[in-house]
C-alpha cells in the first residue's frame, strides 16, 4: 500500500507540473527515478497514464481520470492523517499571495497588516497583478481575485464576498460638464476605460432593478488597467469611470468623488480566494484564509452598505 501511495503522489505531482525533472528536484532524486515510479504505477494498474515524448508529457484519457481520483484520495488521506496526529502546528514561514490591484489597494492591505500582527512568525509576500498566475508553477500559496465566473481548473476556490462597480466622477467634473440623468446622456461625456477581469473595457453592463442596458464605449481618451490609476484620473477631473464598491467607497463618503447615475450599477461579481489543490493546507495558509473570511468578507459588505446609505441620504435631501 505504501508503494502505491508513494507512486500516486509522484504521479499527481507529475500531472500538476508536466515534468519529471521538476518533481525530481522537489524530491532530490533523478528524473529517471520519477519516471520509473510512474512506470511502476502503470504496471500495477495495467493502464498507460502518460503520453511521453522527448519534449512533452501529457495525461492519457485513463491518466486524466486516475489523476482526479488520486488527487482526491490523497487529500482525504492527508486530512485523516493530519486529524489523527493533531498536527495543527503554529503558523510560521512565508506566504506568497497574489492579488488583483483594486482589491490590494483597498480592503486586502488592511487585512494583511492585521494578519501579520496576529501571526508575527508568518511573513507575507504580496504580488499585485491583474491576471491570475499559474499558482503551482509560480509558487503561490493563494490568489485573491474578482470574477463573474471562474474558469474550470484544478484549483480550489472559496467565495469571500460580493461586490459591483459603479460610475463616478469628481465634483469639479460634474460642475463643469453637468450630471448625466440617463444612460443616454453619457454619450456627451468623457468616459474612461478600465481593463478589468470582471467586464470588458469597451462595454458597461448597467443594471437597475430588472432593467439591463449595455453601453458601448466607442472612444475613450484614456484607458488604464489599474483601478488606482483610474481613481487618480477621476479625482483630477478627467471624466467619468467605473470603480468597484470597495475601491470607491472612501472617496464617495469623503466627497472626493460623486456617484453618477446612482440608480444604476454594473454587473455584480464575486471575490474569491483561490489556492492549489494540495495534500493539505499548511497552518499559515489556513489561518490566512480564516483571517480573510473574518476581515475581508465584512469589509466588502460594509462598503456596499455605506454606498447604499449614501444613496438613501441623497434621495432624502432631494425629497
Amino acid at each position: 500500500m505504501a508503494d502505491i501511495v508513494g507512486s500516486m503522489r509522484v504521479f499527481v505531482r507529475v500531472g500538476e507540473t508536466g515534468s519529471f525533472t521538476a518533481v525530481a528536484k522537489e524530491n532530490d532524486v533523478t528524473a529517471a527515478q520519477i519516471s520509473r515510479a510512474v512506470t511502476s504505477l502503470e504496471e500495477q494498474l495495467h493502464a498507460a497514464l502518460l503520453h511521453r515524448t522527448t519534449r512533452h508529457l501529457s495525461l492519457t484519457e485513463a491518466g486524466s481520470r486516475f489523476y482526479e481520483r488520486a488527487k482526491a484520495i490523497l487529500a482525504d488521506l492527508d486530512a485523516a492523517t493530519d486529524e489523527a496526529r493533531n498536527a495543527s502546528v503554529s503558523p510560521a514561514g512565508k506566504v506568497r499571495l497574489h492579488c488583483a490591484p483594486g482589491l490590494a489597494q483597498s480592503t486586502v492591505a488592511a487585512a494583511l497588516v492585521s494578519y501579520q500582527r496576529a501571526y508575527p512568525d508568518v511573513s507575507v509576500e504580496l504580488k499585485i497583478e491583474q491576471s491570475m498566475p499559474n499558482l503551482v508553477e509560480d509558487g503561490y500559496d493563494l490568489s485573491l481575485i474578482s470574477a463573474t465566473q471562474l474558469p474550470d481548473s484544478a484549483y480550489i476556490a472559496q467565495p469571500l464576498g460580493a461586490a459591483w462597480a459603479l460610475m463616478a466622477a469628481s465634483p469639479a467634473y460634474v460642475k463643469q460638464h453637468g450630471m448625466p440623468l440617463t444612460p443616454d446622456d453619457l454619450a456627451a461625456h468623457t468616459l474612461l476605460k478600465l481593463e478589468s477581469p470582471v467586464s470588458p473595457p469597451d462595454e458597461w453592463h448597467l443594471e437597475s432593478g430588472h432593467e439591463t442596458q449595455i453601453l458601448t464605449l466607442a472612444h475613450a481618451p484614456l484607458q488604464v488597467n489599474a483601478p488606482g490609476v483610474l481613481r487618480a484620473m477621476l479625482l483630477d477631473g478627467a471624466g467619468i469611470g467605473t470603480l468597484a464598491t470597495y475601491s470607491a467607497v472612501e472617496d464617495l463618503v469623503a466627497g472626493n468623488l460623486v456617484r453618477v447615475l446612482p440608480q444604476y450599477r454594473l454587473k455584480p461579481f464575486t471575490v474569491y480566494a483561490v489556492y492549489p489543490s494540495r495534500r493539505y493546507l499548511e497552518a499559515k495558509v489556513r489561518t490566512l484564509l480564516d483571517h480573510l473570511r473574518a476581515t475581508l468578507t465584512p469589509a466588502l459588505e460594509a462598503a456596499i452598505e455605506r454606498i447604499e446609505a449614501l444613496n438613501v441620504a441623497r434621495a432624502a435631501r432631494r425629497a
